[in-house]
């Protein structure tokens, strides 16, 4: 795609949250900083976004006093090419997206919200991802449930078996237009709402949100457990 193609179309910048302190991790550090594959885990996830041909840049939301860690340990030692700020995040998630949701510009069109954290992310989600939020104003990755889900009481005793074929379970890229993403964010601000992930906030304006098929390898890095299995999956595709 030619620059003249990707003006016509509307500016696409993506949001990366990074701004967790990894306290599950057990580390000295966060947990988007600490190496996988022998780089930080973060270069991973800036690195498919500096694939992508539609994103044209990237804002970074990371822990205030870890913003010169990003950028100097990052961004530059690294060469990473399209972030464009590296803003200070929130106490939670919603918070620091919504940080770098305010930090977009009112020209752009579409807003790629990805966990920094989720390291196998490629230019294929990202792409289709973007495509599906242009057709429809927004469209979540995410993949089909395995397990029979059952829903438990309090006691653990089970009220009910789910029907798996009607589950996915949501991962990131989440995609949407800007204007309704931020008008998403801002009712979620005046009513103290939380969520835990940006869909819910945009399903509750009425907004239907699509679905774009993910892979089992786009998991998040939560424990240590995770992250051997990160590993794992960088060993395999090195072989490939």
């Amino acid at each position: 795609m030619n620059a003249r193609q990707r003006t016509a179309r509307g500016r696409v910048v993506a949001v990366i949250p990074a701004g967790g302190t990894g306290t599950r991790m057990g580390a000295d550090v966060p947990k988007q900083f600490l190496p996988l594959g022998g780089v930080p885990m973060l270069l991973h996830s800036l690195r498919a976004f500096d694939r992508a041909p539609s994103v044209d840049a990237v804002i970074l939301v990371v822990p205030h006093e870890e913003r010169r860690r990003a950028l100097t340990d990052v961004i530059e030692r690294y060469g990473v090419k399209k972030v464009q700020k590296v803003i200070a995040g929130g106490e939670t998630r919603q918070q620091s997206v919504y940080n770098g949701l305010k930090e977009t510009d009112p020209d752009v069109e579409i807003v790629v919200v990805h966990d920094a954290v989720r390291p196998f992310v490629t230019e294929d989600l990202i792409e289709r991802s973007i495509e599906a939020a242009r057709k429809g104003g927004g469209a979540i990755v995410a993949i089909p449930m395995k397990d029979t889900p059952k829903q438990a009481g309090p006691d653990r005793q089970i009220q009910r078996t789910l029907d798996r074929t009607e589950l996915w379970l949501a991962q990131t890229p989440q995609t949407f237009r800007r204007d309704l993403l931020l008008e998403a964010y801002e009712k979620a601000a005046i009513e103290h709402l939380q969520a835990t992930d940006d869909a819910a906030l945009v399903e509750r304006l009425g907004h239907k949100v699509g679905i774009v098929a993910g892979t089992w390898e786009n998991i998040k890095i939560t424990t240590p457990e995770d992250l051997v299995i990160a590993e794992a999956i960088l060993a395999a595709r090195s072989k490939h």
